[in-house]
């Protein structure tokens, strides 16, 4: 029986795990192959280049943001700019693993901006609603 430590996130745990006796082997090399003469390469079209990522908008001095937890669909927003909120208010649906999330709002005040759209696919982290 072989004992380790795996942390994940931060929290370690403790494993241990049983010694078989089978030993794993190698995959075996395939056998070379004569490789084909090369042929003179046509000349390609320049590939189109990936659209850049608009810039983040900057946020104002002392705004909060709320950023999504964790990767998913916008299903709802709930709140719109304009809008006062209070610490613990509803302001987006955040649909994860087919489980709808409620992000919600941090702190007392007013929706400056939201800077998703519903059915937008999101990543851990994005902005998605700013409080000033």
């Amino acid at each position: 029986m072989k004992k380790y430590t795996i942390t994940v996130n931060g929290t370690a745990y403790d494993v241990e795990v049983e010694d078989n006796g089978a030993v794993a082997s190698a995959p075996k090399a395939a056998a070379p192959v004569a490789a084909a003469a090369p042929k003179a390469a046509a000349p390609k079209a320049a590939a189109p280049k990936a659209a850049p990522k608009a810039a983040a908008k900057p946020v104002a001095a002392g705004a909060t943001t709320v950023s999504a937890p964790m990767p998913g669909k916008i299903s709802k927003i709930l709140k719109h700019a304009g809008d006062t909120v209070k610490s613990g208010d509803v302001l987006i649906m955040l649909e994860a693993m087919k489980m709808q999330n409620e992000i919600m709002a941090p702190v007392d005040g007013k929706v400056a901006d939201v800077r998703v759209n519903e059915g937008a696919a999101v990543n851990t982290g994005d902005v998605l609603v700013v409080l000033g």
